[in-house]
């Protein structure tokens, strides 16, 4: 299988790691180190050798951070992790609310007579650095950039990973790699940027029309890029990733060691672009004032899909589709309490191998029932696996990695007879979700500015949720892309190409936890009949189709708008899944798809 169902970190192993770690910080003279959830290349995901997070905490999250000083040890996470770290860490370990509460503002409070605090500045970038610094201004607390003392006290990690890279079809990028180059050089010299530096993997593995195997469920190659004016590439990827691909790179990209890259980076005359949300602070250091701010030439780029890219991905999301169609009805057929959520995702995991393309899952499938289900990110282990109730909602979040596109989609489903709270819940949920897939809205406008859409009916009951509405979906490439979002924290205007997740929920912790995800493509809006303003709209197009649980919706809260839109979305269900599916799912999906 792709997804194990292993423990990974257990509370326990913990406080002897912490033990270790707080020798070390006073062997160096600090006051405390920083722990962050992050490699060098400051994407998202980490490999097992980058996860020092995890090993050292137990905490398993996709984001947050450690601050380990002599008496207290803080776990900084926002508020989608704070019911399962409460589960993941010991207690000689504090959780601590983040954002809310930020690292300068515990530091001063917790340091009052001061010192140093260390970081690998590898790990961290300016943007963050500069943010916890402005905090402690005027305290006696300083940060200072040191070598990793987490790695001197872990005596098995990992090896770095070393996944073959392979060629991406132009069939499926849409575009060489050379148009790419060229393109994005025009626009380094249009801002008068002599090159860039690009460390995050999925925006040099785009740009080269690559793909990897370097990190679990996302086919991106570890490595840096320097992008120049002229077009040409320096890649700092180990060479034997890239055996038998010269022909593909050209002779004008040219591949170095990765330890080959502060010597390049020397020699180099400026001005040479940074991001830095995404730059490591070493190598902002090793430019000095060469460097200039300014977004990665890669990420809008990326987040523009064009048509080949779009239609990769409208096909694999009806491959992916029937494949959760057949989890769907055969989950129906068992009977209340025979299953178990490891059975579920083994199940869905098998239903989508049948299909040929499946490279891999697009991330760890989040199966959760009852009280599990209230935990967003969700990961069942051996240990968790629990059985599906009379009673009880499942929470089913998962995706595939196929040649032609990367899908996420997300049902939650009725075992048995559900509790009328959990209706209603669900439906203000399915309004929120239909009121943003409706939504026609002025071009220029960021998820910042459209993303409550979706969580008004929530708010009129009281009820919200911690997690953004919405995130950017790479083509075959991360699952989680920026910088498009639909997100409060968004300022990214959303434009044509791009493809976003559209996800309200609602958890009740020890209860149950609702979600309901398609994802969805920004499309320019066609004209309306009879309108006098002509300025540019947009609307979004729907590429995940897979029933929504009938049984869980109280029709009766739902305008005729929205009940209009979800009887139209099950008969295009019907229509493009129907063909795809096994006789016995065909029957359960025309019954699934029936007008409410």
């Amino acid at each position: 299988m792709f997804q194990s169902f292993e423990v990974t970190a257990r509370p326990e192993q913990g406080p002897p790691r912490l033990r270790a770690l707080r020798a070390e910080i006073a062997a160096a003279g600090l006051a405390g180190f920083i722990v962050p959830r992050a490699d060098a290349h400051q994407g998202e995901y980490v490999a097992p050798r980058d996860d020092r997070l995890a090993w050292l905490t137990g905490f398993t999250g996709s984001a947050g951070f450690c601050a380990v000083l002599a008496e207290v040890a803080g776990v900084f996470v926002d508020g989608r992790y704070r019911t399962q770290v409460k589960a993941q860490v010991a207690a000689d370990f504090t959780p601590v609310p983040w954002p809310e509460t930020g690292l300068g503002e515990w530091l001063r409070r917790e340091l009052p007579k001061g010192g140093s605090v260390g970081f690998d500045p590898w790990l961290h970038t300016p943007g963050q650095i500069a943010q916890v610094e402005e905090a402690l201004t005027g305290s006696d607390v300083t940060l200072r950039a040191c070598d990793n003392l987490v790695d001197r006290i872990w005596p098995d990690q990992p090896a770095p990973p070393m996944g073959a890279a392979k060629v991406h079809p132009i069939e499926f990028a849409g575009e060489s790699h050379d148009a790419k180059r060229a393109r994005l050089a025009a626009a380094l010299r249009e801002a008068g940027h002599r090159a860039a530096v690009i460390t995050l993997p999925d925006s040099h593995n785009w740009l080269l029309n690559i793909r990897g195997a370097d990190i679990v469920h996302n086919p991106v190659a570890h490595g840096f890029a320097i992008l120049h004016d002229t077009g040409v590439v320096d890649l700092f990827m180990a060479p034997s990733k890239l055996e038998g691909m010269a022909d593909h790179l050209g002779s004008d990209v040219h591949v170095h060691a990765p330890d080959r890259l502060l010597a390049s980076l020397s020699a180099l005359e400026g001005p040479v672009r940074l991001d830095k949300q995404s730059v490591p602070v070493a190598i902002a250091e090793a430019l000095g004032e060469r460097g200039i701010w300014s977004d990665d030439p890669c990420a809008l780029p990326k987040a523009c899909k064009n048509e080949a890219e779009i239609a990769g991905s409208a096909a694999a999301h009806l491959r992916d589709g029937a494949a959760l169609c057949e989890l769907l009805a055969w989950l129906d057929a068992q009977p209340a309490g025979s299953v178990t959520e490891t059975q579920v995702v083994t199940e869905l995991e098998a239903s989508r191998r049948r299909d040929n393309a499946l490279q891999e899952i697009s991330f760890d499938t989040i199966a959760g029932t009852g009280p599990n289900g209230a935990i967003m990110h969700y990961r069942v282990t051996e240990e968790s696996d629990a059985r599906l109730e009379d009673g009880q909602l499942i929470v089913l979040d998962s995706g595939g990695q196929y040649l032609d596109g990367t899908t996420d989609i997300t049902r939650t489903i009725a075992i048995g007879t559900p509790p009328e709270e959990a209706r209603a819940a669900f439906t203000r949920v399915l309004a929120g979700m239909i009121a943003m897939s409706r939504l026609r809205w002025p071009a220029g406008l960021a998820g910042s500015h459209i993303e409550a859409v979706g969580r008004m009916p929530l708010w009129l009951a009281g009820q919200d949720f911690d997690h953004g509405l919405g995130h950017g979906v790479g083509a075959y490439l991360s699952v989680h892309e920026g910088p498009q979002r639909l997100s409060r924290l968004s300022n990214t205007p959303l434009q044509p190409g791009m493809i976003l997740s559209n996800e309200p929920g609602y958890y009740r912790e020890g209860a149950f936890g609702i979600r309901i995800e398609n994802l969805l493509v920004v499309r320019a809006a066609p004209a309306l009949p009879g309108g006098d303003d002509h300025r540019a709209m947009l609307h979004w197009e729907t590429l995940s189709f897979a029933p929504i649980d009938r049984r869980l919706i109280l029709p009766e809260m739902l305008e005729p708008a929205h009940i209009a839109w979800l009887n139209a979305y099950h008969a295009a269900v019907a229509e493009k899944i129907g063909p795809r599916v096994s006789p016995v799912t065909k029957l359960w999906l025309d019954a699934a798809t029936a007008p409410l």
